[in-house]
This record gives structure tokens, sequence and C-alpha cells, in this order.
């Protein structure tokens, strides 16, 4: 298959698209929250500029929800890191596996240049 790098290992290529679906959500999820993100700071920003009393009271739990939201980007990010990680770590020891394989065969030479 022209353009996939682990054609030749079903498994990985499997794993891969798990790692690229669960990738996709997160970011996804990631970009939801950012945009409520700006609305609570949108609002945060008029109550403060509005200078009223219930207004202002409102933001403390404005910004405890976005404090919230930051620590779920934060979480989230966290776990695509280990995510990457880990799928890193499973293509490395498929390219190992075949490496050792192919270098564990008998009777080939290396042929030098020049």
């Amino acid at each position: 298959m022209e353009g996939n790098t682990f054609s030749g290992l079903g498994n990985v290529t499997q794993m891969d698209n798990k790692v690229l679906q669960t990738f996709q959500k997160s970011f996804v999820q990631v970009q939801n929250i950012l945009d409520q993100n700006r609305l609570l700071i949108n609002e945060i920003n008029q109550n403060h500029e509005s200078k009223i009393p219930d207004n202002l009271s409102r933001n403390v739990g404005l910004i405890r929800e976005l404090n919230n939201n930051i620590r779920r980007v934060v979480d989230l990010y966290a776990d695509l890191s280990t995510s990457f990680t880990k799928s890193i770590e499973v293509s490395s020891e498929g390219d190992s596996a075949g490496t050792l394989k192919s270098e564990g065969k008998t009777g080939q030479k290396r042929i030098r240049p020049g």
C-alpha cells in the first residue's frame, strides 16, 4: 500500500487507525472545551466591565468553571501524550522485530559500495 509505512504489518496498521481515531476524538473534545472557554472568558470580561455586584459575584462561579475546563484540557493532552508514546513504542517494537528477523537470516552478504 502506497503511503502506509506499516503496510506489511497488518496489526500495527489497525492499531494506528485506532490511535488516530482516539487522537481525533480527543482533539474534538479539546476544541469544544476551548470554544466553551472563549464564551466563559467573554462573559467574565463583560461582567467585570459592568461592575454590577451580582455580575461580579457570578464571575466566581464562571472562573471556577473555566479552571475546571483547563484541567480537563490538560488531562486530555496528557492522555494524548501517553497514547502517542505507546503507539510509538509499539511501532518501534514492530520495526525492531522486523530488523532482528532480517538480520538473523544466514547466508546473506552485505554489499559494500564502490
